[in-house]
């Protein structure tokens, strides 16, 4: 092929399924293939990805396995925590994130190699696909994406299988028969998805959660936190100073024990097919909850208001992949500035799958306690104001009121 790449950046995992990725690149275009593993902390030993890369031809130079996990949470999950952003107002976007972070690696490591292409496993139903390929082109115009699930013929389990077999990939002998559910984690969250879980009306069964305890097996005496935060970023549990990673490590430990951040959710895939998925995000749910808890009594209501009447785009950009695009940075822009006072200590209550905040404190705080207090408040707040903004608010309601009854005569 004249057209065909000379050197690919593929998102290697070392699985199955990126492993016949890998060979079938080197046997359809016959190109030099460069492996970029990302550890984003998804909880596995990630070195056999290099034994697997180097048993099927790479050279060690080429290989490439990257802990990634303090960028990842520092540049984009904290960010997107500053806006509270959810999905059709449940799901944390945890995979979402992940995606334009490994895109930035690939595309990075194509121009250190001299590479004309990148390469991902996502298959053509996904959003995966999407969030590859919008961020690679966001980064680089001119690079050439290859997404063989797309392109090539082996549309099963069984010619995967075969194909393996013929070029010696290693096969666990797990993946011989159809695998339960197909599973995606990382230091956010874990997302579940496929097979067992495919009926929406069938409860998930419990071996599908893997960070966090059923909420009914929980601890049976709640557990008290206080995590800090500067400007909208968490960066202390219990007075401790810790780095982004080690504050979301720390915070899915103590989530995952007292059974919280499952979520069982039918989304809308930005493909136009609506899917089911078992999401586990204990830190970012606990986290979710301590950063609501501080602007509470830092954020101004106008600015509180306006910033959550922008969440539902900006997290529906994430999902769909725009996370490189203008109109993402600039509501991002809109959010970091309204994190300025954002700063400050909230205590929470962990109990059998929920996250309360249950105090809150700063030195930047907007509440006046004696401004709201039932107690005598020292002419710090005259009622009878109230009469003549209630009259000025009305009037329009008065005036629609009685246009209605003389028209109705």
């Amino acid at each position: 092929m004249s057209d065909a790449p000379k050197k690919v950046v593929l998102a290697y995992s070392g699985g199955l399924d990126t492993s016949i990725i890998l060979k079938w690149l080197q046997t359809e275009y016959g190109c030099e293939v460069i492996t970029f593993t990302a550890d984003l902390g998804q909880g596995e030993e990630l070195e056999p990805a290099r034994a697997k890369a180097e048993l099927l031809g790479i050279k060690p130079e080429n290989i490439h396995i990257v802990d990634v996990r303090e960028e990842f949470v520092r540049d984009f999950v904290f960010p997107m925590f500053r806006a509270n952003a959810l999905y059709e107002g449940l799901y944390l976007l945890g995979t979402s994130i992940a995606r334009p972070l490994i895109s930035k690696h690939l595309v990075e490591l194509a121009h250190k190699h001299g590479a004309d292409a990148v390469a991902h496993g996502a298959t053509g139903k996904g959003n995966d696909q999407v969030r590859f390929e919008l961020s690679a082109y966001a980064l680089d115009p001119s690079i050439k994406v290859i997404a063989p699930w797309r392109e090539w013929d082996l549309t099963s389990r069984t010619k995967l299988i075969e194909f393996a077999e013929t070029n010696q990939i290693p096969i666990a002998k797990d993946k011989r028969g159809e695998a339960p559910f197909s599973v995606d984690a990382n230091l956010l969250h874990t997302s579940s998805e496929g097979k067992a879980l495919e009926n929406p009306a069938e409860a998930a069964p419990e071996y599908v959660y893997q960070r966090t305890v059923s909420p009914e097996e929980a601890p049976d005496t709640p557990e008290f936190i206080e995590v800090t935060f500067e400007k909208g970023d968490a960066v202390a549990i219990n007075g401790e100073a810790l780095s982004p990673a080690t504050i979301l490590t720390k915070l899915n430990e103590l989530g995952g024990k007292h059974g919280i951040g499952r979520l069982d959710f039918v989304e809308n895939r930005f493909v136009g097919m609506k899917s089911r998925g078992i999401y586990e995000t204990p830190g970012g749910t606990v986290l979710l909850e301590a950063h609501r808890g501080i602007e509470q009594i830092t954020l101004d209501a106008g600015a509180g208001h306006l910033k959550d009447s922008i969440m539902p785009r900006y997290a529906e950009l994430i999902y769909n992949g725009f996370w490189f695009s203008p109109e993402r940075e600039m509501l991002q822009a809109l959010i970091d500035k309204s994190q300025e006072h954002v700063t400050g200590t909230v205590r929470l209550k962990l109990y059998k799958g929920s996250a309360t905040c249950v105090g809150r404190w700063s030195d930047h705080s907007l509440y006046s306690e004696k401004h709201v207090t039932f107690e005598e408040d020292a002419g710090a707040y005259d009622q009878k104001d109230a009469a003549g903004f209630i009259k000025l608010n009305a009037l329009r309601l008065k005036l629609i009121a009685t246009r209605n009854a003389r028209v109705s005569k």
